[in-house]
Formats: C-alpha cells, sequence, structure tokens
C-alpha cells in the first residue's frame, strides 16, 4: 500500500494548491524553490503529496504566495475551480438546465 493511501485512512493527508499557484504566477519549480530557500525537487515532492512540509516552510510558501495557509494547504482535498468559482451546479456545455 502506497504512502497515500496511508495517508489517506489515517487521516493524515495533506492537499495543496502548489501547481495551480505555480501556473497562475508563471513560476517553475525552481523559481518557487529559490524564492522559498528549498531544493526544486523538494517542490516537486509537495506538489505530488510525497512530502508533508515544516511548518515553518510552510508559512514561507504562503507568504511568498501572499495568501493564507489555509488557502495552500488543506487537511482535505481542495473543492475544483470550476466549483469554487461557479457553484456547484457548473453545467458542461450543451447541457440544459
Amino acid at each position: 500500500m502506497g504512502t497515500r493511501d496511508q495517508d489517506a485512512r489515517s487521516g493524515d493527508a495533506l492537499y495543496n494548491r502548489l501547481a495551480v499557484l505555480r501556473a497562475e504566477r508563471g513560476l517553475s519549480r525552481q523559481d518557487l524553490a529559490d524564492a522559498v530557500g528549498v531544493n526544486y525537487q523538494t517542490i516537486g515532492y509537495l506538489e505530488r503529496g510525497d512530502y508533508k512540509p515544516s511548518l515553518e516552510l510552510a508559512f514561507r510558501i504562503s507568504e511568498y504566495f501572499r495568501l493564507p495557509i489555509e488557502a495552500v494547504f488543506s487537511r482535505s482535498r481542495f473543492r475544483p475551480l470550476s466549483e469554487t468559482v461557479y457553484g456547484e451546479g457548473t453545467k458542461r456545455p450543451g447541457q440544459l438546465p
């Protein structure tokens, strides 16, 4: 059983929006790593959920993006952006009400 499966069962999973935040700002993993003082591979591990940040690193990342930690990291899965922005009843193209 993989680490993620074990984390999900034990409630220790930690989710993040790092890839989305990087993409919004046009940042590479190296750019973000340099900004927060870690190796670029650490950013990849974080994004995949293979590594949990220390509290200090979580603060550095959230401060870099100028967002609260809860907007970057969560103990439950983030809702898709389409749901968050457009509501739960988002229609597919061509779908009738």
